[in-house]
């Protein structure tokens, strides 16, 4: 009977969230690199403004009292947030990390290195550099203001949401890192260890949001660590801040209901993680990674064909978003139209040397993105068309329109390299299910000796599947240009 009613519970939420992300969810545009001010604030003794990278769909907070400033959840390229100090005359003075990220490197050491910042952490945070631990409910004083810390533990034990209170010491808003989400929060699976499970990392969550987050006045501002695209959280909403009272009303996980209810609801239907995930958690949990600028110095170095073909064991990444006139046999196009650093850390190793192919002018948004993401062992780049006219090899990918993809895939193997949740759509006849994250591991499945058909919902992932396969020794491959709801009409 028990076990009838959470289920029952649990399909009211599930189509609940469903109606939710329906109204709330929105077009990403993934192709943004620059680092954008998406909203400023001018406080009672405080001014704020909050950073956006569209690769990362990610979040990083400025905020200024009294000519002392904090960073909280920095990226590797630090430049921005130096840039914003400078122009206002303030000295940075802490950078606070709400917990150990997976989906980037953080920029926590590099800050100190340029300003002499105290970087700050909350509970059960232990790392090398880390200056100050918070304690629970614990106040930092940043000029006229202060800030709380909340331990929140649950997407990983240390996360901690950072608490604001104005110069009249009202709460005005809540860093909630990766704890809570607009109409998500973070899951709680990419903290497992063998001791402790996902179930009870969701446990921990839903304590963290009923005692911490809940009881927050409606008027507190919430703004949190991703938006929509990022995979830290199963399906965030549109938007890079809202009310405490609107998340109370519109977050499928604010909502009432037991634990058991809630544990299966967060730590269920959960997309694989992309395995840089677990590199990257352990590496900002060091002080080992290099510096960006020798990185960046090293990268962005133009190689010749001969030095490419000299050398073994690379891997080349081809960040071009057409390749209509061919592509180096052996390298893997990722455009960078497209959410470029998840599916490279999807599908690539962090352990080969890198020779990026991209478009004139893209060099250093390419290295940049890579670098991001640890991706450190990029030794230059390389422009198609030099390749190309030193005479050496090139593959030409076959790309289908509708009718010529459905003609030529009645007798081949059709691959539906989409996910679950779009599987759930509606599928071609006959169509073999392998989502693009899984084809590395999955390419035992498919026969060489035959026709391979890959399709996705846009092409765009049809098209990094060819060169995968190509690079494998698959050599009878063709996609569909465009995706399944064009494909079916």
């Amino acid at each position: 009977m028990i076990l009838k009613d959470i289920n029952q519970q649990l399909d009211i939420f599930k189509n609940m969230i469903k109606i939710l992300q329906k109204f709330n969810r929105t077009l990403f545009h993934f192709s943004k690199e620059v680092q954008l001010k998406q909203s400023e604030t001018l406080g009672k003794g405080f001014y704020q403004q909050q950073i956006f990278t569209g690769c990362l769909a990610e979040y990083a907070y400025y905020i200024e009292s009294n000519k002392e400033a904090i960073i909280i959840d920095p990226l590797r390229d630090i430049q921005p947030y130096l840039n914003i100090a400078k122009e206002r005359g303030a000295k940075i003075k802490y950078v606070l990390l709400t917990h150990f990220h997976a989906d980037f490197i953080a920029g926590h050491l590099s800050l100190q290195r340029e300003t002499d910042a105290q970087i700050v952490m909350g509970p059960r945070a232990t790392a090398p550099f880390i200056n100050k631990v918070l304690n629970d409910n614990e106040f930092l004083k940043l000029g006229k203001v202060k800030i709380q810390a909340l331990h929140t533990p649950g997407h990983t034990q240390e996360s901690t949401c950072f608490l604001l209170y104005d110069e009249e010491g009202k709460q005005h808003s809540i860093y909630t890192g990766d704890t809570l989400f607009l109409g998500e929060v973070g899951r709680p699976d990419l903290a497992v260890k063998s001791d402790v499970t996902q179930y009870d990392l969701a446990s921990m969550l839903y304590a963290s949001l009923r005692q911490k987050i809940l009881g927050l006045p409606d008027e507190v501002v919430v703004f949190p660590g991703h938006g929509a695209g990022s995979a830290c959280g199963k399906n965030i909403s549109a938007g890079y801040s809202c009310s405490i009272g609107n998340q109370k009303k519109n977050n499928y996980a604010l909502q009432e209901m037991d634990q058991e209810t809630f544990v299966q609801l967060v730590a269920s239907d959960l997309p694989k993680p992309p395995q840089y995930f677990f590199y990257n958690a352990g590496l900002n949990k060091t002080n080992q990674f290099q510096d960006l600028n020798l990185i960046l110095k090293k990268a962005n170095t133009k190689l010749t064909p001969a030095k490419v073909v000299s050398k073994q064991g690379i891997q080349i990444i081809d960040s071009r978003n057409s390749i209509s006139d061919g592509f180096i046999p052996g390298s893997i196009n990722v455009p960078l139209q497209i959410p470029f650093a998840h599916w490279v850390g999807t599908l690539l190793p962090h352990d080969r040397e890198i020779v990026i192919v991209c478009e004139p002018g893209f060099e250093e948004q390419t290295i940049m993105r890579l670098s991001r993401i640890g991706y450190d062992n990029i030794i230059g780049y390389l422009h198609f068309e030099d390749w190309k006219a030193a005479g050496n090899s090139i593959s030409k990918p076959t790309e289908l329109e509708v009718q010529d993809f459905l003609k030529r895939s009645k007798l081949a193997q059709i691959v539906d390299v989409r996910t679950k949740e779009e599987w759930g759509r509606g599928i071609l006849k006959h169509a073999q299910l392998i989502t693009l994250g899984e084809l590395p591991q999955n390419l035992e499945k498919l026969d060489k000796l035959r026709d391979i058909s890959i399709y996705c919902g846009t092409g765009q992932r049809a098209k990094i599947a060819h060169t995968l396969l190509v690079a494998n020794g698959f050599t009878r491959v063709q996609y569909c240009k465009v995706g399944y709801d064009d494909i079916i009409k």
